[in-house]
């Protein structure tokens, strides 16, 4: 079922469909899907990194809130910009561990940002 999904992806979407659901009271057949994808790996190997991810999906998702919600003309510019750096720093560590799950999950498959706005 993941022979060609890279798994740090596959662990990082599982964890936004997980944080759907519990914001939104969601359940979608995209947050089975990737639950049933991830059946045949030790995800206790990666506990760490999943608490990680939880943690980075959440942060943007709360600076993004007023933003997706029509109220960015009421927040100042400088404001705005200061999220979009706290996001662009939460997307590069995002990036990190998703490699760290690939690596500690034996797949090859490591995403590289360059030139890219999450690079540090």
């Amino acid at each position: 079922m993941t022979d060609f999904f890279p798994v740090g992806e596959l662990v990082d979407r599982l964890i936004i469909a997980r944080l759907k659901q519990e914001k939104l009271g969601v359940i979608t057949n995209e947050g089975q899907w990737y639950e049933q994808a991830v059946k045949h790996f030790n995800l206790d190997v990666i506990e760490t990194e999943m608490q990680k991810l939880k943690e980075a999906h959440s942060a943007i998702w709360e600076l993004e809130s007023s933003l997706k919600s029509g109220l960015e003309e009421q927040i100042p510019l400088e404001e705005i910009g200061k999220r979009a750096i706290k996001i662009r720093n939460l997307n590069a560590d995002r990036i990190a561990t998703k490699n760290a799950i690939s690596t500690k999950l034996n797949c090859s498959v490591i995403e590289l940002k360059q030139d890219h706005l999450s690079e540090r």
